[in-house]
């Protein structure tokens, strides 16, 4: 339980200073715009934020606490506990996925100055908060000045969690104090919003990731581009030449890849409703992808099979196989360690209309040049774990690609630890490496996130210096690639 002294016992101080700071900065305007909460029009038509579900508080506390900054002992504002908060249900639902980490990522951007707020309102001094709620405590703060403090409007058949209940309670009790802290925070940094208080790198990057264009594949094994192209119009979508700079319903066809294609980012909610969507007959994922796999598609032979590496996505596997559709290739794909996924993935397969996939349990390392299944594979396609830091929106990288979520951290810290990268380069350097042990294949496609010459040029450079020097390699620049992407 949390045991709060009433706010009015610490309403006496700095009473005057807290009016003109707030006369100063308007209350109304407190709150920072960043991730998709909740909404609702208002009369005047503007959307008004009015809170998450409660699982979704629960489910960013467990993210942040696992992604939160450590600091020295001395540098200890507030301890948080070590174990997760219990949740009745992990919600398979992506769009509450996606709502708990944007909160978590938005509240490990602002933890210092949430904890400052914290320190600053009094409700640390006059409260005794148990350790484990307090990652809780930092994303519905986060939130509810978002909400500029306004309270959350509750949906009549939600469940609701007692320990969301009871961190609102104190929360809303601290109102004005929590507004006023957040009025001098503002003030000591000159800033007309504590977004303002983030790095300039961190702001810049944020408003590339806003303004990137949606890329999405057609499935040609569900239905043609001129079907795809012809459903879009009749939806109100026009297909143009860019959509740049574009905030109508429009689409262009992607240059590299003739069969993706490229709306303006703004529209992604929209077409989540379209059937084209929710029967995989278009289907979002990064351009970086659709290439890797039109890259693979460019060196087959019609019979020739293909290994797929560290696959992170399984839409990257069905577009392998939608563009090998014709052929007689077969797609196998190494690493899927639990049997229990089986069946969940022949499902989505089997829906998506690709036949041709083959699914290995062993790990890639493990798995021999000399297997019988594999001696018709003529192309590695090798996508290894990587620091990620050519992505620009970290939440939909992790959601997509099923990636690690320290990856959040080492977003906002600009780059991983040294000793990180070393991993990380170490791992693709034995998988790059084992690759070349295949002598039955032609090539490895390989294809990273990231921005590291370690992670990169260095270790395929590294690895082409393993190769056996009897055999003859051909260099290759990936200057045209580079600039696909």
């Amino acid at each position: 339980m949390l045991d709060s002294a009433s706010e009015e016992e610490f309403s006496e101080e700095k009473t005057t200073e807290e009016i003109s700071q707030l006369s100063y900065l308007q209350l109304s305007s407190l709150a920072l715009s960043g991730d998709t909460a909740y909404s609702e029009k208002t009369s005047t038509g503007f959307l008004e934020k009015t809170g998450y579900p409660d699982s979704v508080y629960i489910m960013a506390a467990n993210i942040f606490q696992g992604i939160r900054f450590e600091k020295s002992p001395e540098k200890v504002l507030i301890k948080y506990g070590n174990e997760p908060l219990p949740s009745s249900t992990e919600s398979e639902d992506e769009s509450f996925q996606r709502l708990s980490y944007e909160l978590a990522f938005s509240a490990l951007k602002f933890q210092d100055i949430l904890e400052t707020i914290l320190i600053d309102s009094y409700i640390f001094p006059s409260t005794i908060i148990p350790d484990h709620l307090n990652s809780l405590i930092i994303v519905m703060l986060y939130d509810f000045q978002d909400r500029k403090f306004q309270a959350r409007l509750l949906s009549d058949n939600e469940e609701s969690i007692a320990e969301v209940l009871e961190v609102e309670n104190l929360l809303n009790s601290f109102k004005t104090k929590l507004a006023a802290a957040l009025a001098r925070c503002r003030i000591k940094h000159d800033a007309l919003s504590i977004y303002h208080i983030l790095p300039e790198t961190v702001r810049n990057q944020e408003l590339r990731a806003s303004t990137l264009p949606l890329y999405a594949w057609i499935n040609t094994c569900k239905i043609s581009p001129e079907e795809v192209y012809h459903s879009l119009k009749k939806k109100g979508y026009n297909k143009v030449k860019s959509v740049l700079h574009i905030d109508n319903k429009v689409f262009a066809v992607d240059q590299h890849c003739y069969d993706v294609l490229i709306f303006p980012s703004h529209l992604k909610s929209d077409l989540l409703n379209i059937d084209l969507f929710k029967d995989y007959k278009l289907v979002f994922q990064d351009k970086s992808r659709s290439l890797a796999v039109h890259s693979v598609k460019a060196l087959l032979n019609m019979d020739d099979d293909i290994l797929m590496v560290n696959t992170g996505s399984w839409y990257t596997v069905a577009h392998m196989s939608v563009l090998t559709n014709n052929n007689t290739s077969k797609i196998f794909v190494c690493g899927v360690q639990s049997h229990a996924k089986d069946p969940d993935l022949k499902n989505l397969f089997t829906k998506m209309g690709c036949k041709n996939i083959e699914i290995l349990h062993e790990t890639f390392i493990n798995l021999e040049s000399k297997d019988h299944r594999l001696q018709k594979v003529k192309v590695i396609l090798l996508l290894p774990r990587c620091s990620g830091l050519g992505v620009s929106n970290p939440v939909e990288f992790i959601l997509n690609e099923h990636e690690d979520t320290g990856l959040l951290k080492d977003f906002f810290q600009g780059g991983p630890s040294e000793d990180k990268l070393h991993v990380l380069a170490q791992q693709q350097y034995e998988q790059l490496t084992h690759a070349m042990k295949f002598t039955r294949a032609q090539a490895v496609v390989y294809c990273t996130y990231s921005v590291y010459p370690e992670e990169n040029e260095a270790v395929v450079k590294k690895a082409l210096e393993f190769q056996d020097h009897g055999t003859k390699v051909q260099s290759y620049s990936g200057t045209y690639l580079r600039q696909c992407l």
